[in-house]
């Protein structure tokens, strides 16, 4: 008999798709990465499986941003990649290859990503904000990950806010998400707000990055250090709410965001000092992921072991 000694993992998020293949102690053997923007996601996914997959594999898991209904295998709902609504992963995954498969949020699979090998290993109770295109989140109480949807990037801040793309108002996400950023920028200058991004991408205001953004602010354009500081202080409500809800040992932050930590983040931490508890706030440990773009993965490809029971 074939020993099962890996299990695939994804991560399907609003930008990209990661698909990795995992051994027993968590690390990545093999991967791949391709864009998840393009209405083809799910056979793209299909394909990278199809890759990596062969006898030693003991189950997939599956990260997807949304809604999840575990039990059906589907993605309920999924305001940043609404092309996978309605599809059941599950079914169709299983149909193809024969092992178990197991779906999960995305950032739920990249909490359990960090409490297995990342930063969240020496904690029992931590909440895991991914900060990218989107905002998402994920809770680990009492060594386990817990069985909610941890939609921390639509909860509401600014009661009647902007619109939010999942139909609410006043969503974190609508605030200090990549997409926040890159909207404000464009709305300031187009409403004669003076910048040096102007300049970027050729002059089309379209196509600028929250990467450009941080750049441009390192170099003292006023416009970009304080969209990432407006950003930064939206998502210290966030953190500040999730501690005094949760009363977590840690806040573990994910996402490409966090590599905007001296402005951003700095400027988040200090706003979640001003607004939680403080001796809650005194208590939790903000720090970065340690896994970064792989937790996702590797976090869906524990809960596969787990469903195989190879673990």
């Amino acid at each position: 008999m074939t020993e099962k000694r890996y299990a695939i993992g994804a991560d399907i998020g609003g930008t990209n798709l990661r698909v990795a293949l995992v051994d027993g102690d968590g690390s990545i053997v093999e991967r791949y990465k391709a864009s998840s923007t393009d209405a083809d996601v799910f056979d793209s996914f299909v394909s990278a499986v199809g890759r990596l997959y062969s006898g030693e594999v003991a189950g997939i898991g599956i990260g997807v941003a949304g809604v999840i209904d575990r039990d059906k295998g589907v993605v309920k709902r999924s305001p940043n990649l609404p092309s996978v609504e309605g599809v059941g992963f599950a079914d169709a995954i299983r149909k193809r290859f024969p092992v178990p498969v197991c779906i999960e949020n995305d950032a739920n699979a990249a909490a359990l990503g960090e409490k297995w090998r990342g930063a969240g290993r020496e904690f029992d109770s931590f909440v895991l904000f991914t900060l990218g295109t989107g905002i998402g989140g994920g809770v680990v109480h009492g060594g386990r990950l817990l069985d909610v949807a941890a939609e921390l990037g639509h909860m509401s801040i600014v009661a009647g806010g902007v619109r939010c793309l999942c139909g609410n108002n006043g969503c974190l996400e609508s605030y200090a998400s990549a997409r926040a950023m890159t909207a404000r920028v464009v709305e300031s200058i187009e409403g004669g707000a003076e910048s040096l991004l102007k300049e970027c991408c050729e002059g089309n205001v379209y196509k600028i990055s929250p990467e450009d953004i941080y750049n441009y602010a390192l170099d003292g354009d006023n416009l970009a250090r304080e969209t990432l500081k407006t950003a930064g202080r939206h998502l210290g409500v966030g953190i500040a709410n999730a501690i005094n809800i949760f009363s977590p040992e840690a806040v573990i932050l994910a996402g490409g965001l966090t590599g905007a930590w001296n402005i951003y983040i700095e400027t988040a931490i200090k706003e979640a000092s001003k607004r939680a508890f403080p001796e809650l706030f005194g208590a939790a440990r903000i720090l970065p992921s340690q896994l970064k773009d792989d937790a996702g993965a590797i976090g869906a490809a524990r809960l596969a072991f787990d469903k195989a029971g190879t673990r």
